[in-house]
């Protein structure tokens, strides 16, 4: 079960307003920070790019930091402290501003400036898993390998000989009105998934979608959807501490960014690596 402390009224807040948020929605920034300097002590930053975003959150001193912005704030607030190996001593909190908030809200964050900054204020800390990868990524919500994206029929992928002997022929032959190729169409994904050294699924069995989510209790919860033929295919399912996803080159999603191709990546479980203000108990 997560930890859980609550915080002091006295406590002195850094609180560093994303410029996306401003631009999007600076109504709802107007009323978090209304919200917040009536119940704390606080010192505002307006950071104009992520430089200065990283500099005032290096600079906060003794403040505890609330991040006003939406996922890919809360994300970079997060990767910098991580980066710093100060996340798990940093209690962060959010208050969730702009279009894309659906990491902020699966971890527990209310949906509104007033609900969300109140729980800054009255709330407590929870200690969180996260995933960490092999280059220092840090996933919080969830980690999905969609499926691959293959050319659809009249996308050329000739070899290069073929091309030129192609471009021959056409300089010889009577122009034909240009077909347009069709759109690119996903398709299945062959990949060897192990979980924690045993492997779930290998290359010769083709999947639809892989997912890895913090589960709690160090564990990831590991969902692999196999392709169907005829009825559909139950789903393999798994928990584990470590996940090696390894093929050909693969892209991923992790909370709210793509990243990708590569060829092998390994996540970990950091139990309690997050420490976020939610609402407390009723």
């Amino acid at each position: 079960m997560a930890e859980v402390a609550t915080f002091a009224t006295s406590e002195q807040l850094l609180v560093v307003i994303d410029p996306m948020a401003r631009k999007t929605d600076n109504e709802s920034v107007r009323i978090a920070k209304d919200v917040l300097s009536a119940g704390a002590a606080t010192k505002v930053c307006l950071p104009d790019d992520p430089e200065e975003f990283a500099r005032a959150l290096a600079r906060r001193g003794s403040r505890r930091p609330v991040v006003v912005g939406d996922d890919r704030a809360l994300m970079r607030a997060v990767s910098l402290l991580h980066r710093r190996r100060e996340l798990a001593e940093c209690a962060l909190s959010v208050v969730p501003v702009g279009a894309a908030l659906g990491v902020a809200h699966s971890l527990g964050v209310p949906t509104g400036a007033v609900a969300a900054a109140r729980a800054v204020l009255e709330g407590a800390e929870r200690r969180l898993d996260v995933l960490v990868d092999d280059s220092d990524g840090v996933v919080l919500g969830a980690l999905r390998i969609p499926p691959v994206t293959v050319p659809g029929p009249g996308v050329d992928l000739a070899r290069p000989w073929l091309r030129t002997a192609q471009s021959l022929v056409r300089t010889l032959v009577p122009a034909r009105p240009a077909r347009e190729p069709s759109a690119a169409v996903p398709g299945p994904a062959r990949l060897r998934v192990e979980v924690d050294g045993e492997t779930l699924v290998d290359l010769d069995q083709p999947v639809e979608t892989v997912s890895v989510t913090p589960g709690g209790y160090g564990s990831a919860a590991v969902e692999i959807r196999p392709v169907s033929v005829g009825a559909e295919a139950s789903p393999l399912l798994a928990r584990g501490r470590r996940v090696t996803v390894s093929g050909a080159d693969f892209r991923y999603r992790a909370d709210a960014t793509v990243a990708g191709p590569v060829r092998r990546r390994t996540w970990t479980v950091w139990e309690g690596a997050l420490r976020l203000t939610l609402p407390g108990a009723e």
